[in-house]
């Protein structure tokens, strides 16, 4: 027989969202896709579906490989689906992206310029 659980319920089971509540919200929004198209919360879905959740940039695609309607440790949760090939290469080379152009203005440790260095600024510029 083959098993199948509201959407809600195996997101939150899957460890995608902390409670029910976020995944019903997130789901309402159209950021959780269920083979290609939008979903509502009570859509069941079973073992074989294709699962997109666009929580980050880029959006993750997972096979959905069972259903369980308690939520347990990561570990076993992680068991419950398993990442497509193209979506961990795409979230692999977003990874690699970000770590070779970080945000600029990471790149300001020193905060605000103290009075100091605005009055030392401030003649520099001839004010």
């Amino acid at each position: 027989m083959d098993e199948k659980l509201r959407l809600d319920k195996w997101l939150w089971a899957a460890r995608f969202y902390k409670t029910r509540s976020l995944a019903v919200d997130e789901i309402g929004k159209g950021r959780v896709l269920v083979n290609g198209q939008p979903a509502k919360p009570a859509r069941e879905v079973g073992q074989g579906d294709l699962v997109t959740v666009r929580k980050g940039d880029p959006p993750i695609e997972v096979v959905v490989r069972g259903v369980s309607r308690v939520r347990g440790p990561a570990p076993v949760a992680a068991q419950l689906y398993e990442e497509t090939e193209e979506s961990a290469r795409r979230r692999e080379r977003a990874a690699e992206m970000r770590r070779l152009a970080p945000e600029p203005s990471h790149a300001y440790t020193d905060g605000r310029p103290t009075k100091r260095d605005r009055r030392i600024l401030a003649a520099v510029r001839g004010k």
